[in-house]
C-alpha cells in the first residue's frame, strides 16, 4: 500500500511539473495598435509629456542626435489578458525611453522600432509584444534627438 501511495505522488508531482513547465513556457507573439496605447488613458500619467514619439519611418522633425537606447520592459500578466499586459508594457517601454530623452536633454525619440531578442520589427502603427504564463514583455529601440522649439 505504501508502495502505491508513493508511486501516486511521484506521478502526480510529474504531471504537476510538466504541466508548469509548458505553461511557463508560452511566449505568444502580439502585433498591436500604437495608437491604442497611445489613448490609454494611463499614458498621460505614465510617460513624459514633453517628449514626442516617431515609430519606424513616420516624418520626424530634424535634431541633434544624442544616442541610441534600447529598452526592454516586462510586466506581471498572471491573471490578467494579454493584450492588456502587453499595454502596460508598452506603456512602460515608452515611459522609459521618454525618461531617457529627457536624461540625454532630448524631446523627441525618432526611429522607434520594437526590439524583442534583439530581432527589430518596424511599423509606424503596429508594436510587438510577447505575452507569456506569467510575463508579458515589449522591447523597444529608438534614437533620441533634441529638436527646435
Amino acid at each position: 500500500m505504501r508502495k502505491q501511495v508513493c508511486l501516486a505522488f511521484a506521478v502526480i508531482a510529474t504531471v504537476a511539473a510538466l504541466t508548469a513547465t509548458s505553461a511557463a513556457a508560452r511566449d505568444t507573439r502580439y502585433e498591436l495598435k500604437i495608437a491604442d496605447a497611445l489613448a490609454d488613458p494611463r499614458y498621460a500619467e505614465a510617460v513624459p509629456s514633453g517628449v514626442k514619439f516617431y515609430f519606424a519611418d513616420q516624418p520626424a522633425p530634424a535634431g541633434q542626435n544624442l544616442g541610441e537606447f534600447v529598452t526592454n520592459r516586462k510586466t506581471n500578466s498572471f491573471g490578467k489578458q494579454d493584450e492588456e499586459a502587453c499595454t502596460w508594457a508598452m506603456l512602460s517601454a515608452l515611459k522609459e525611453l521618454g525618461e531617457r530623452a529627457q536624461a540625454e536633454g532630448g524631446n523627441a525619440v525618432i526611429n522607434i522600432v520594437s526590439y524583442y531578442k534583439k530581432k527589430p520589427f518596424a511599423s509606424a502603427t503596429l508594436y510587438e509584444c510577447h505575452a507569456g504564463a506569467v510575463i508579458a514583455g515589449v522591447a523597444l529601440k529608438g534614437t533620441v534627438v533634441k529638436t527646435a522649439p
